[in-house]
């Protein structure tokens, strides 16, 4: 999460600066569009009641399936 908010400020500090070509200027705007999406995204996760931060999944036993028991 901290380098996807480095990455739209970045973007955001482009596009400011930016006197190039409307296409160019476009598809940042694009990108930091998806990025804030991204961000919102993995905030609603992060704030989900129903979130489990890990998932225990056990060790596996490798016994059996190479014939020892």
């Amino acid at each position: 999460m901290p380098r996807l908010i480095e990455i739209r400020d970045n973007l955001k500090a482009r596009i400011a600066e930016h006197y190039g070509w409307l296409g160019e200027i476009a598809g940042l705007q694009a990108s930091r569009t998806a990025t804030e999406l991204k961000l919102d995204t993995m905030r609603q996760l992060a704030n989900s009641p129903t979130r489990r931060p890990t998932a225990h999944l056990g060790m596996p036993d490798f016994r059996t399936s190479v014939g020892r028991d």
